[in-house]
């Protein structure tokens, strides 16, 4: 069991293929790029290469407006291309997750072309259209101050259609059963080339009812168990990863009682409380989100993460917690995005201060689930806030000193990389700090190797401990006969921090510390004072100095 759900301990590198390293010199990165790049993911530690869209696209939306799902964009190779890829992976160890957008399609695909010109068309009804527009047109909108309507008026077609997002990303209407077969085949397309799963954008609108009498969509959860079914029945092992900014009380809808759903959601709820936890140095709403987010079925997982390739998602706070963060992170409005988010890099919402993000780095390790990094924040790179919308935090990857900092040969990369500063290539990038020993890219590998060495955390049931401090969080992970124990203070002040184990495996009396020789013991009663630093950390293995020996194997 432990070998077939392989997504539990993994360590997931989300990149897009066109920022990422080129290789035929012409600006944009490629596949052929990416798998000179492989040797470093492995030696980094990463398990699985997460891919944002490479599929051909307009490009209007990042990608994520794809006109044939069935492709590689031209400008980062071919088909071939991406099975080499995939081969080269397979022969790392690596396995690979791609992005599968089909809440809409690009006004460029094929089927929305002929669906608006012709009303006979078998494709008419994969779109969500109306005779009028509807009363509600201006309910549910995803981008505020960017995006005015959910649905545009079509002159071709003489009708209006529906979608969530922008007006050039037509919704697929996903009840269709015609449309549900093809993606479908869309996902064994892509298994069959070697993926080992999906990361599904906007799985709440996809499952969601739509059309213009729907007042309040329901969603249909039948249809994530019949994308489960098919990808065990054409690759036993094939996962889900989906993208579902939900309410706790319907996560396991999302889930399954059984499990019997997805496999894999990240969790936001989590997410948007870590940040507010590193703005005020409260844990409690922390603690509280772990909590409501414990249930799920033995084979669920969570994906755990910190920055991903969208704005930093506030909208699950109080206001109050809200304007905290944005306080804290992005007191510019500049710096906010969508009357909810904030679009900056990790490194520099935390001023580039090494504690801090090495605690934000070490909490993101050590929450229940699965971790999934960013590129680039592992060397902490910045943003270009001149850079409209998302672009800000989305340059190329600085891989050296070199010009447009190794990434491209061109004159003109794909987009501008970050120069100059305490975030430019000049400073921050692959090459120096894989020299330096302290480097954060260094501490990093340490941290992902120690990481995998610890599956209690993944595969284990979990206890917040009760401290002598709320800015300090301690988390219990059981699993096997195995207890671990993990200490973080996010306040700015040394402190000391009095906790019990608890009933937890092996001699509650003795903590090794995984990542030091600083050992503890506990007193008569049983309690353990830890010192900690400022934003200091601990991972403690429960029991006496032989615990290696002891360790169940995975």
């Amino acid at each position: 069991m432990v070998n077939d759900l392989w997504y539990k301990n993994a360590i997931v590198y989300c990149l897009s293929v066109g920022t990422f390293m080129d290789a035929n010199g012409d600006g944009i990165g490629d596949f052929q790029g990416l798998m000179r790049r492989l040797d470093y993911l492995q030696g980094l530690g990463i398990t699985t290469i997460w891919l944002m869209p490479f599929q051909p696209s307009p490009c209007r939306d990042n990608g994520y407006d794809i006109s044939d799902y069935y492709n590689v964009d031209p400008r980062y190779g071919t088909l071939g291309d991406f099975t080499e890829f995939t081969h080269a992976c397979r022969q790392r160890g690596l396995r690979v997750l791609i992005d599968l957008v089909v809440n809409h399609t690009s006004d460029q695909h094929a089927w929305f072309k002929e669906a608006r010109r012709d009303p006979q068309s078998k494709y008419r009804d994969w779109y969500v259209w109306s005779k009028k527009k509807p009363a509600n047109a201006k309910d549910g909108v995803v981008f505020p101050g960017v995006q005015k309507s959910t649905w545009t008026y079509d002159k071709e077609a003489s009708m209006w259609y529906f979608h969530r997002f922008y007006d050039f990303q037509p919704d697929l209407n996903t009840a269709n059963p015609y449309v549900q077969a093809e993606l479908l085949k869309i996902m064994g397309f892509w298994i069959q080339l070697g993926v080992s799963g999906f990361r599904m954008d906007a799985v709440p609108f996809v499952i969601a009812t739509k059309g213009a009498q729907v007042k309040k969509p329901v969603e249909q959860y039948d249809m994530l168990r019949t994308f489960r079914e098919f990808l065990q029945w054409r690759e036993g092992d094939a996962i889900i990863l989906a993208e579902a900014n939900v309410l706790p009380d319907t996560d396991m809808q999302y889930f399954g009682d059984e499990g019997e759903r997805l496999q894999m959601m990240f969790n936001f709820q989590v997410n948007q409380n870590t940040f507010y936890a590193l703005a005020s140095a409260d844990t409690g709403p922390l603690k509280k989100a772990l909590l409501a987010t414990k249930a799920r079925a033995a084979t669920a997982q969570w994906g755990v993460f910190l920055r991903n390739h969208d704005e930093l998602d506030l909208g699950r706070l109080a206001p109050q917690q809200r304007e905290t963060v944005f306080a804290a992170f992005g007191p510019d409005p500049g710096m906010q995005l969508y009357e909810r988010g904030i679009r900056r890099r990790l490194a520099p919402m935390l001023d580039g201060d090494r504690h801090r993000l090495e605690l934000a780095y070490s909490l993101m390790l050590t929450l229940p689930g699965t971790p999934v990094v960013r590129y680039g924040d592992e060397i902490g790179m910045g943003d270009d806030l001149r850079l409209p919308e998302r672009e800000c935090a989305r340059t190329p990857m600085q891989w050296s000193t070199e010009p447009h900092g190794g990434f491209t040969k061109h004159s003109r990369p794909v987009s501008r990389v970050i120069s100059g500063g305490p975030y430019g290539f000049e400073r921050v990038n692959v090459a120096s700090q894989r020299r330096d020993p302290n480097s954060l890219l260094n501490w990093m590998e340490r941290m992902i190797r120690m990481r995998k060495e610890v599956p209690e955390i993944s595969w284990g049931d979990f206890a917040i401990l009760r401290t002598s401090r709320d800015d300090v969080l301690a988390i219990r992970f059981d699993w096997r006969n195995n207890s671990v124990v993990c200490v973080h203070n996010f306040s700015p002040a040394a402190c000391t921090v009095k906790f019990r184990v608890g009933p937890a495996a092996g001699d509650t009396r003795t903590l090794v510390n995984l990542l030091s020789d600083d050992h503890g013991e506990a007193d008569a009663a049983g309690r353990h004072a830890v010192v900690l630093e400022p934003y200091g950390y601990r991972w403690y293995r429960v029991g006496g100095l032989d615990y290696l020996l002891k360790r169940s194997e995975v």
